[in-house]
């Protein structure tokens, strides 16, 4: 599993770009991981599923919120990641108003999760193999904090906790 120390595993995540510019098209667009977290402060927070209550209620509004605060405290981009497709990640973005403030992070197909050994399985729900709830703080590829939830809890990836360890880390 992930820890702190640890560099972000290989590989890519997608997301849906609404306006066409800096070499994205519109539509979903592919994005290397360690091309993107280079030279870079990123709040990633990732969640089980795209459109479900504790996600869609607390989560992601808690970003959102705290964004414009995160971003005074060091960090350059936030991330929502989800084992959702790029089309799901765009439209729930639309629905929580995260443009400019939270990239939504497609892994459709649980690569990022894998690798990262931070998966949940929800089969049992009809839901299969997604993300277990957590945050973390990465500067340049390499994590710094991670928070990883208990099953079913939502207490140490919200934005508040974010926030407080992006004061320390990048003060």
């Amino acid at each position: 599993m992930l820890k702190v120390g640890d560099k972000l595993p290989a590989g890519s995540l997608s997301e849906f770009v609404e306006v066409e510019g800096n070499g994205c098209s519109l539509g979903p667009n592919t994005f290397d991981l360690e091309k993107s977290t280079a030279g870079k402060k990123i709040a990633v927070f990732a969640l089980p599923g795209a459109y479900t209550p504790t996600c869609s209620a607390k989560h992601v509004p808690g970003y959102v919120e705290k964004a414009d605060a995160l971003k005074a405290a060091g960090v350059d981009e936030i991330w929502c990641v989800s084992v959702n497709d790029a089309f799901v990640m765009g439209a729930w973005g639309r629905d929580q108003r995260t443009a400019g403030k939270v990239r939504m992070m497609a892994d459709g197909s649980a690569d990022f999760a894998k690798a990262t050994g931070l998966t949940l399985d929800l089969t049992a729900r009809g839901m299969g193999l997604r993300s277990n709830r957590y945050s973390m703080l990465v500067v340049d590829g390499v994590v710094k904090t991670l928070n990883v939830e208990a099953p079913g809890k939502f207490e140490v990836s919200d934005a508040d906790t974010m926030l407080k360890q992006a004061k320390e880390v990048l003060a």
